[in-house]
């Protein structure tokens, strides 16, 4: 086995492993993948359309979101880079990330060029990466609890409320 396979091993994520943590079912996670995907070609078009100005916010601001669209696709999507020796390795490493960290980095990370220079192409550009991070930051809440749990905590609660005020009753009497 070479060099670049163990490397290629050794960043490899487990799928098991990823999938008991973050509690993400294989489709949700699929398209939480694909929104960083098209989140990372609206960035590096909007950012591109944007340096082609004078105003050096803009330029400073497309520049950011040219850096957002690899980033994303360097987290997401690491077959796009495949010509960057550490693509897999960040890759690795993103995966590992808790839900609610990646939602927290991606709308960072899409904020900032509409704080730099609030325009339709900054905004249209980036809400694409900020709503990858949306769909990480629900993932983050959890999994919806079924109508059946939630009557069957809903009547130990009314019976501990009874229990009190019979308690109550009892005392006074």
């Amino acid at each position: 086995m070479s060099s670049q396979d163990e490397q290629f091993q050794a960043a490899a994520p487990d799928p098991a492993a990823s999938s008991a943590d973050d509690g993400m079912t294989w489709w949700y996670r699929w398209l939480c993948r694909i929104a960083g995907v098209i989140g990372g070609l609206s960035c590096a078009f909007a950012g591109l359309w944007n340096c082609v100005t004078i105003n050096p916010l803009n330029i400073a601001a497309g520049v950011w979101m040219m850096l957002n669209a690899f980033v994303l696709f360097l987290c997401e999507a690491p077959f796009c880079c495949q010509f960057i020796e550490f693509a897999n390795a960040v890759s690795a490493r993103a995966d590992k990330l808790r839900p609610w960290q990646k939602a927290a980095f991606y709308c960072g990370m899409a904020v900032f060029p509409v704080m730099l220079s609030l325009t339709l192409t900054t905004l249209f550009g980036n809400a694409i990466a900020f709503a990858t991070g949306v769909l990480y930051g629900l993932s983050a809440l959890g999994k919806k609890g079924d109508a059946i749990s939630y009557a069957r905590i809903h009547q130990q609660q009314k019976q501990m409320d009874e229990e009190k005020l019979t308690g109550a009753l009892e005392g006074q009497a």
